[in-house]
């Protein structure tokens, strides 16, 4: 009798299963174009978009930071309100609707803190959390204009979720001693893997002891955020990476444990990908449209050299506070537009902007640029294509089978802008390096 009715049931649901399948094909697979299931359900097989964007949420609240210029709080001034910025960029994903979400680092300022993306990055990009595939940025890690770091604890906590105590409290640590902080912080802890990747819940610098629940007071491990992950999109590989190195294990040396565990990761994924078309993306760039590289941009370079092993197509970052095109480059900065890689520099999500500089910058002694690793005093000059540092505004990149169409559209001039034009448009396309002739898809 159990057996009859187990497979009474089993019956009955095969038939709803079946009905359902037959009701969804109708409704959305069917020579009507327009599916019933709606973004962000429904999604462009052949050729979807992909939304880039980083330096988005501003810190809550109407208190500056120690050290910081006016108007970088959300509070902001009368003539910069930096909810409005993050909100434009907002809507204009909203409006785009595309498949997923790149985000090239610093989403949330000034440091990361969990209750400041609960409370900005939440408002307004927490809408996309869903599609969203982010990227680490210093101010996810580091401390940064006077606000104590919080060592990626509170990025990690909210997209891969926080861990609970056995009274099901959130579980939180005070972490002492790790130089990413530069003081003590109290955060969630997160879980070991979920949307920014993996979090490995010990090996990380410092000490720490558990904050509340029925443990506080005992040591806690202090964990370190790797954050380093690859996906499918369309014919499309995409590797989003951690270059937040420098005070990691090892720090930003290639040798050092921490970024040399990354780079294997790197050349591993990148053997195992068969894709017609290949980008990366993380926060710092090697190439700075703003005459401002950092060490983790430098460091970067490694991620160059394995891209251009393996025939990677795109590179795109943030860091510096503005839109910018330059043309594929190898990893020496050379023009190469047979195999070189193209970057796209888009920090234009909310924080304060930046100048694109293409003319020589004299800074400390016997440096004359920080355009590029090599020196090059003319690298931007001849090696950007396109750019500006007066709008916020989202790319739009779409992914065809065997190349791109980018579409970089602002969507708010910085109104401390009072001249040239009142909006910013930057459109092109290009063929992936692996693509697939087109004779063979006839």
């Amino acid at each position: 009798m159990k057996t009859i009715q187990g497979r009474f049931r089993a019956g009955v649901l095969m038939a709803s299963v079946l009905a359902f399948a037959c009701g969804a094909m109708a409704q959305g697979f069917n020579s009507n174009p327009t599916p019933s299931n709606t973004w962000p359900y429904a999604t462009t097989v052949s050729s979807p978009v992909l939304a880039v964007v980083g330096d988005v949420a501003c810190q809550p609240g109407e208190t500056e930071p120690s050290g910081e210029k006016a108007g970088e709080n959300c509070a902001g001034d009368t003539a910069q309100n930096l909810y409005a910025s993050q909100a434009a960029t907002a809507n204009q994903i909203e409006t785009m609707k595309p498949a997923a979400i790149a985000l090239v680092g610093d989403e949330q300022y000034q440091v990361g803190q969990y209750s400041d993306f609960e409370n900005s990055y939440e408002t307004t990009y927490g809408a996309f959390k869903m599609i969203t595939r982010p990227a680490p940025g210093n101010h996810e890690f580091y401390t940064e204009h006077g606000a104590i770091g919080v060592a990626g604890y509170g990025y990690f906590s909210y997209f891969n979720g926080t861990q609970h105590n056995a009274d099901g409290t959130v579980m939180t640590a005070t972490i002492s001693g790790n130089p990413d902080t530069g003081g003590t912080f109290t955060q969630p802890v997160p879980y070991s893997d979920g949307q920014a990747g993996h979090f490995d819940q010990t090996g990380g610098l410092g000490t720490g002891v558990y904050a509340n629940g029925p443990t506080a007071g005992g040591a806690a491990p202090v964990g370190v955020g790797d954050g380093w992950y690859s996906y499918n999109l369309g014919s499309w590989h995409f590797i989003s990476l951690n270059i937040e190195c420098e005070t990691q294990p090892g720090g930003c040396s290639s040798t050092g444990s921490w970024f040399a565990a990354e780079l294997e990761w790197l050349k591993n994924d990148l053997q195992a990908n068969h894709s017609a078309c290949t980008l990366a993306y993380w926060h710092q760039p090697t190439y700075s449209p703003n005459n401002s590289i950092s060490e983790e941009g430098i460091t970067a370079v490694a991620f160059w050299q394995l891209l251009y092993q393996y025939g990677a197509d795109l590179v795109l970052n943030g860091h510096d506070h503005l839109y910018a095109r330059y043309r594929p480059l190898d990893p020496s900065g050379n023009y190469d537009p047979y195999k070189g890689i193209r970057e796209f520099v888009v920090g234009t999500g909310g924080e304060t902007l930046d100048t694109v500089v293409t003319a020589t910058v004299t800074s400390g002694s016997g440096e004359t640029n920080m355009e590029d690793p090599g020196g090059n005093t003319n690298f931007n000059a001849e090696n950007i294509e396109a750019g500006s540092g007066e709008f916020w505004g989202v790319m739009g990149l779409t992914l065809n089978p065997n190349g791109y169409a980018w579409d970089f559209e602002s969507a708010l001039k910085d109104p401390a802008q009072t001249t040239g034009p009142a909006t910013y448009s930057d459109k092109g396309s290009g063929t992936c390096h692996n693509a697939i002739p087109a004779f063979f898809l006839n």
